[in-house]
């Protein structure tokens, strides 16, 4: 069994430094130029990656530090894919955001900025190895295809086959192009499937004509497609959360309904899975796992207060009753700053908790 995903390990996404926000918010107003702030990014970036390994970890990566949300500026980099902007209350709360839609035929773009950000973090990794987390294929069909009513107005694709075969495609192009940059450990991030077990976007996949039971197969069978000629000394991992703006969560149920068809995925090295709260259900779907390693996700980032390391050792215990402890590894169950503004907490707080996982995993396991 690869050692990746590691006994401790991460999400991706870091809070960003002040001074990148204000670099961020002066290139916004037109007072810097965009080498200013590329500037800027890179000088936070080498800060943060030494932050990393001074703290243990064995994989590192830019924090997100370039993006403005965890998603869509990869989607956005993608060809036949538009951007725009509205305003949400879907976390409970008024917002800015942005939401995509297909507006054209699907394609990997060798040229997708991505490519020279992992370039930039594995060169001052060093010896460290580098992570990259891109969003996983179904965030496309689920929200840029399926619930978007810009598509459903414009539907460039007739069959639904020939999108999702583009859609694979894509996907198949951006792994082995990261791959070509040096990439050996990459993690696809995919809400997606939380919205095949809550109540709310069920009945809105269903209004769009869609069976939600239906497509826990289809996610699944285009997951696998996805993976199915990943090179075999690549390590890639995947990442579910039920959704994490500013310390607000999206979704809500158990992963009883997708765990079957989601953890059958044996191309995946491990599962990142949330298990903060109550919100997140017992471990017993994890009985489904076959011989890939799961990382519990019990510290969370949403909220400042430190866990208490003995609390955390009782739940991996618990978790032991459905995966083997050689199976198991532990994490934060999600970035701290899954968009630019970043959750409610302190770098003080983000640092405190990533060693918590060090420490915890250092006393659980002997690897």
């Amino acid at each position: 069994m690869s050692s990746i995903p590691f006994r401790f390990d991460q999400v991706g996404s870091l809070l960003r430094p002040e001074r990148l926000k204000a670099a961020r918010e002066a290139f916004k107003q037109g007072t810097i130029t965009r080498e200013a702030l590329t500037q800027v990014e890179d000088e936070e970036i080498i800060k943060v990656i030494q932050k990393q390994k001074e703290i243990g970890l064995q994989a590192v990566t830019d924090g997100e530090f370039r993006r403005r949300w965890w998603h869509l500026d990869f989607i956005a980099g993608l060809k036949g894919i538009t951007v725009y902007d509205f305003e949400t209350t879907a976390f409970g709360l008024t917002t800015e955001a942005q939401g995509t839609f297909v507006s054209g035929p699907l394609s990997f773009d060798p040229a997708h900025p991505f490519l020279d950000h992992f370039k930039f973090t594995k060169k001052h990794a060093g010896e460290t190895l580098a992570k990259q987390t891109i969003p996983g294929p179904n965030m496309i069909y689920l929200d840029s295809f399926i619930l978007s009513k810009q598509y459903h107005e414009n539907p460039v694709y007739p069959d639904k086959k020939d999108f999702i075969q583009d859609l694979i495609t894509t996907y198949q192009a951006a792994i082995q192009a990261f791959y070509d940059a040096g990439c050996r450990y990459l993690q696809l991030d995919d809400t997606s499937w939380g919205g095949l077990f809550d109540e709310r976007f069920r009945g809105m996949i269903a209004k769009n004509g869609y069976d939600p039971d239906e497509l826990i197969q289809e996610f699944g069978d285009i997951t696998e497609a996805v993976l199915a000629d990943k090179p075999a000394d690549l390590s890639i991992t995947f990442h579910f959360c039920k959704g994490n703006f500013q310390s607000h969560w999206l979704y809500n149920g158990s992963y009883d309904k997708i765990a079957e068809r989601l953890l059958s995925i044996t191309q995946f090295n491990g599962f990142f899975l949330e298990f903060d709260d109550e919100r997140s259900g017992s471990f017993e779907p994890l009985k489904n796992i076959i011989d890939q390693r799961i990382v519990l996700g019990l510290i969370t980032t949403k909220t400042p207060e430190l866990e208490d390391k003995e609390s955390i050792k009782a739940r991996i215990k618990e978790a032991t009753q459905y995966v083997p402890l050689e199976q198991l590894c532990l994490s934060p169950q999600c970035g701290f700053s899954s968009t630019h503004e970043g959750n409610k907490v302190t770098e003080e707080d983000q640092w405190a908790k990533l060693s918590l996982v060090f420490e915890t995993a250092q006393e659980v396991w002997e690897d």
